[in-house]
């Protein structure tokens, strides 16, 4: 949280504390699309609505290449599929901690 831009430095109170998280976590939850669940909420995610989303979504990409082919050449749209799981943070072998230092 404390990266997000408008992060306050300080709090008046416990109170204002509160109230700033709980914007924050609604925020969070319900408006800011996330990128490893392919740009949905988690509210999505756990509605279901992110099958939903994600057909119009493939659709949408489908006719684009339909009626403009010279915009896509040779390549495909761009993958939709959903993940199994997603993960805030997920484990990193020590392998992939190794890669990740060393770029």
């Amino acid at each position: 949280m404390k990266y997000r831009p408008g992060y306050p430095n300080h709090f008046a109170s416990l109170e204002s504390a509160r109230e700033w998280v709980h914007g924050f976590v609604n925020w969070y939850n319900l408006e800011h699309k996330h990128s490893g669940i392919k740009f949905q909420t988690p509210r999505d995610r756990h509605t279901g609505q992110d099958q939903k989303k994600v057909m119009r979504r493939e659709d949408v990409y489908r006719k684009a290449k339909e009626q403009h082919p010279e915009r896509w050449g040779s390549r495909d749209t761009r993958n939709w599929q959903l993940p199994a799981e997603g993960w805030l943070n997920p484990e990193r072998s020590d392998n992939q901690q190794h890669c990740d230092l060393a770029a």
